[in-house]
């Protein structure tokens, strides 16, 4: 057991690195998967939304107590005092049951929801 723990740790690490990789291109840029919004998000003011939305692409605090797994799969915000958050769920290309492999863009469909915080 001792040989092969490192060596389990790597290679979760490697893979972890492509979530997160595959993770912000989404959060960024809005490629590899789909970006949804809530009723609360859409219900503000077209300069608030947008302000959200800004928020949710330019965040980058991530540390290990928010973000454990180093996967980039979730976050808040705070924009103009109102609290926001978004997260990334992973799911087949049926879109019917969660993804196995969140790391193989070939059996993962990314889908990133932004939320007020009171929509959780």
């Amino acid at each position: 057991m001792g040989a092969s723990a490192p060596i389990f740790m790597v290679v979760t690490m490697c893979r972890n690195h492509k979530i997160s990789q595959l993770n912000d291109q989404l959060r960024k840029h809005g490629l590899g998967g789909r970006v949804f919004i809530t009723q609360g998000i859409q219900s503000l003011d077209e300069w608030y939304r947008e302000a959200v939305i800004n928020a949710v692409r330019e965040f980058n605090a991530f540390t290990p107590n928010n973000d454990p797994y180093g996967e980039h799969d979730m976050g808040n915000v705070v924009v103009a005092g109102a609290k926001a958050m978004w997260k990334i769920d992973y799911y087949d290309p049926s879109m019917t049951v969660g993804s196995e492999e969140p790391a193989d863009c070939a059996k993962t469909v990314r889908v990133l929801t932004i939320m007020l915080a009171e929509e959780y």
